[in-house]
């Protein structure tokens, strides 16, 4: 890949809002739906999933949006661990970066966040200007601290050459309740949620995260 404009080693401090989309996806659609590099497949548990729409105002490479898909938990390393199998991001700087120091396979995509009122927003994620990703989210008042203290976070990733990467990021900020209105997403380009219910939707706002050196592990 070509060498972007910012080249930004870790650690990264980040700031922004963004939705977390919590699920249980059945065996089955992980199987045909998530994406799953050979290395996920084989070691993939399920149990708790996600969907993350990410708004980065401030990172080491500037302000980017990010789409991703966790399929569930997964035994990497003779621990539980998360793994991301998709991922679009609005800058090539996010791309290059994102893989060269986390092994996290970003791709590009045009995003579009349109604010309906005070409580609704439309999330888009884009390709050839077609949405792939189109969900219409509404918050309840009510909000609430959350932070990786309560929960801490691991992410493993494979890089090109087998060797595997963990990283525990930190994140805390304020959350709320929501839920969703309307959504429509193309199968083609990310896992069709349209007949799956999350479990819960949050939308996190304010948040400051870290995301630290990774660690090589063996699988």
């Amino acid at each position: 890949m070509t060498e972007p404009t910012i080249i930004a080693p870790p650690p990264w401090a980040l700031t922004g809002n963004g939705y977390i989309f919590l699920y249980r996806f059945p065996f089955q659609f992980i199987a045909q739906n998530g994406f799953l590099a050979p290395y996920q497949a084989e070691a993939y548990e399920g149990l708790l999933g996600a969907v993350m729409f990410v708004d980065y105002h401030t990172t080491p490479v500037g302000p980017y949006k990010e789409l991703l898909f966790i399929p569930g938990l997964f035994k990497m390393a003779k621990q539980r661990t998360f793994s991301i199998s998709k991922i679009y991001v609005s800058s090539y700087e996010s791309v290059w970066n994102g893989i060269e120091n986390w092994a996290i396979p970003k791709e590009l995509a045009n995003f579009s966040v349109e604010k309906i009122d005070d409580r609704t927003d439309r999330l888009l994620t884009l390709h050839n200007g077609e949405p792939f990703f189109d969900v219409t989210i509404q918050k309840r008042a009510f909000s609430f601290p959350i932070t990786t203290g309560l929960f801490p976070l691991r992410i493993t990733q494979q890089q090109a050459n087998g060797q595997l990467l963990l990283t525990k990021p930190t994140a805390k900020g304020k959350s709320r309740f929501a839920k969703i209105v309307a959504i429509k997403t193309n199968g083609q380009y990310f896992p069709d949620l349209g007949t799956l219910k999350p479990v819960a939707v949050l939308a996190v706002e304010g948040f400051q995260m870290g995301f630290p050196v990774p660690v090589g592990v063996e699988l």
